[in-house]
């Protein structure tokens, strides 16, 4: 145990000291913080008030009164009520439009409303006029009180005050299971997620793909390293096959986690900055609302699918003599990864299709799978607790044969073995 121990240590330290993963984790932390903030950049190049306006620095819009007092009056009232709002009218008084497209000119409002009579309909047409182009989200809004506004006009005092606003509240499906769950979970649930849980199941996802096809290759390369430039020989001598393997497994487990925490810290730390926690809000998405749920069963199925690719790796890369046959020896263990992956990215919308279910129980694609029917809410406890179950055993037995193959596979030189050649030696060795 001590060996293993001290293999596990010179592994992590021996990783984490070389350029290659100091500029890789580097190189990748900056491209998540720019990419987590090329929302604000745009804001920035496009000036900044129109495209990207918050309820601390909202949108000034100017309001043409004359011709249309009565809609204007509206308007602004029904805004005014909304609360926080990424825009704000203003009302122009006896100003002219001339008057209000030079307020926009010297910078005093961003745009001005004017309402044009339309003959044969009771509610003019609305322009919006601006130096700049306003975000889709503004207009979005304003479009919304905009109806609010006709709907009051046009009815008048037809409705009451209860009987508008039921009206312009929009209808919401909600979808929910008949199946039942012993244990309550998965009873009655939605079959989507909330955006912000699709967006964490997906980075998840792609996190235990890429991640996991990251260290597995590091593994694999560093035994036929070892054994193509003879060192194997000499350590075999001092520690054992199966410290030495898992040794190596664990301290690039320890270096996997390690970047994982890196990116993390910087994921967090770029969305608690106060402009993209204001993206977010535009979009309806609270950091609260995420499911905690997925991030512990993430986390957990991250680390056991690690270690049943992880033993595959080891096995092969014993098995491979030279470092140029490597990439075709693996071949078969990143199929197996590109499938899990894409059956949890095709299925991420439609979450209770019978392939995902059936892909939850087959250890190489459970993982990702089951991840998606947790983010989406479907997964009963039961389906959860037995794809552990499963993942856990065939870790044990890959981990039992990956071990029987990589103390045979380390000293067998040449051409790869054939299966048969790698079965007659395996019988030597008892584990």
């Amino acid at each position: 145990m001590n060996k293993m121990g001290t293999i596990t240590g010179f592994t992590f330290k021996n990783k984490v000291k070389t350029k290659s993963f100091m500029v890789t984790t580097i190189v990748l932390a900056l491209l998540i913080s720019i990419g987590l903030n090329v929302p604000y950049f745009i804001t920035l190049f496009n000036g900044g008030s129109i495209g990207g306006a918050s309820s601390s620095n909202p949108v000034n819009i100017g309001l043409l009164s004359s011709g249309q007092p009565e809609v204007s009056e509206k308007l602004e009232s029904f805004s005014a009520a909304q609360g926080d709002q990424a825009y704000r009218f203003i009302t122009s008084g006896d100003k002219d439009e001339a008057a209000l497209a030079a307020d926009v000119e010297a910078g005093l409002t961003d745009g001005y409303l004017k309402f044009e009579a339309v003959a044969g309909q009771e509610f003019p047409q609305p322009i919006l006029y601006s130096a700049e182009d306003v975000s889709p989200q503004i207009i979005a809004s304003i479009e919304a009180a905009l109806q609010s506004v006709k709907l009051d006009v046009v009815v008048k005092d037809v409705l009451t005050a209860e009987q508008k606003e039921l009206i312009t509240t929009p209808v919401k499906l909600t979808e929910q299971s008949l199946s039942t769950d012993e244990s309550g979970a998965g009873a009655e649930s939605e079959g989507a997620m909330s955006p912000i849980n699709y967006i964490v199941v997906y980075l998840l996802i792609i996190l235990l793909f890429t991640s996991t096809m990251m260290t597995g290759n590091m593994i694999a390369s560093e035994i036929t390293a070892e054994k193509s430039s003879r060192i194997m020989e000499i350590l075999i001598t001092s520690v054992s096959p199966l410290s030495q393997m898992f040794g190596k497994i664990i301290g690039i487990f320890m270096v996997g986690m390690l970047q994982i925490g890196i990116f993390g810290a910087v994921v967090a730390g770029n969305i608690l900055l106060p402009h993209n926690r204001a993206v977010l809000g535009d979009f309806n998405m609270s950091l609260s609302d995420v499911n905690i749920a997925v991030i512990v069963y993430g986390l957990i199925f991250y680390i056991l699918g690690y270690f049943l690719y992880a033993v595959l790796f080891a096995a092969i890369g014993s098995m491979v003599s030279r470092t140029e046959e490597l990439g075709q020896a693996v071949l078969p263990i990143t199929m197996l990864s590109l499938v899990s992956f894409y059956i949890a990215i095709f299925s991420i919308s439609t979450p209770n299709i019978l392939l995902l279910k059936i892909a939850s129980f087959i250890p190489f694609t459970s993982p990702t799978a089951i991840l998606v029917r947790i983010g989406a809410g479907v997964a009963p406890t039961w389906e959860i607790l037995t794809s552990l179950a499963i993942l856990i055993v065939s870790i044990i037995i890959f981990g039992w044969l990956a071990a029987k193959i990589y103390r045979t596979g380390v000293l067998m030189y040449g051409k790869r073995p054939t299966f048969k050649e790698l079965f007659k030696a395996m019988k030597a060795y008892k584990i």
